[in-house]
């Protein structure tokens, strides 16, 4: 798959009704919790707490393109499990996914701060000891996901974490298996390929990254078919 072939994924459709968008925000929740996703990015944030809480206070962890926070939800609830204090900021340019979200943190008892931002456009309007990002850069053209990694970089004082999907046969086909496993939204069927087909491979990411202005990045394999990005501030 060399070639990076991308499409509006339905579920980034403004109009898109929201019964419909609540069934997809649930599928794709289900895939996250099959694939771990949430697990990807804990050994970095899980580092850093335990050096900022050893200072007395809590992390600060932002969260960008949150969607449904099913990755801070999880992490929330191994935080506690680990006694590490972590205070978490859910961003979405959505609205009723950021309603979703407070309703998500709220059912499992995570107190969370929502802000309605779009890191594509605008300057993060919050602070964070670690910024990170889930599942959302696939969405972008290179610049857009540059403008992303430097809003990121711009807001974090400690680390800037992301994770996305890797561009490879292997990652189509579990994408093509695990949305119909364990989603019937038709939404989640189409974007579960399109969104591998517009993911950024590795060499691709780590470029962006740089035009960013993020030197010294990490770019790691992770499975099932994805990669991992973090960046230390000096």
């Amino acid at each position: 798959m060399r070639t990076r072939v991308r499409v509006p994924e339905l579920m980034d459709d403004p109009a898109l009704d929201a019964a419909a968008h609540d069934h997809a925000l649930a599928g794709l929740a289900r895939l996250n919790a099959w694939s771990r996703s949430h697990r990807l990015l804990w050994s970095g944030i899980a580092r850093q707490a335990r050096a900022v809480n050893a200072t007395g206070r809590a992390l600060r962890v932002v969260d960008i393109a949150t969607g449904s926070a099913d990755a801070p939800v999880a992490m929330a609830a191994r935080a506690r499990r680990e006694g590490l204090r972590i205070d978490w900021t859910l961003c979405d340019a959505s609205s009723h996914a950021l309603e979703v979200a407070a309703e998500r943190a709220h059912a499992a008892g995570v107190v969370a701060t929502t802000l309605e931002a779009n890191a594509v456009a605008a300057p993060l309007p919050c602070e964070g000891d670690v910024v990170i990002c889930s599942l959302f850069l696939h969405h972008c053209d290179p610049d857009d996901a540059t403008r992303v990694l430097a809003h990121m970089a711009a807001a974090a004082t400690r680390a800037v974490g992301v994770t996305d999907l890797d561009r490879t046969r292997q990652g189509l086909a579990l994408a093509w298996i695990g949305s119909r496993a364990l989603s019937r939204s038709p939404i989640v069927h189409f974007d579960a390929l399109a969104s591998v087909r517009a993911a950024f491979t590795r060499d691709e990411i780590a470029a962006i990254a740089r035009a960013a202005g993020l030197a010294e990045v990490s770019v790691r394999a992770a499975w099932p078919a994805r990669w991992t990005l973090w960046w230390s501030r000096a």
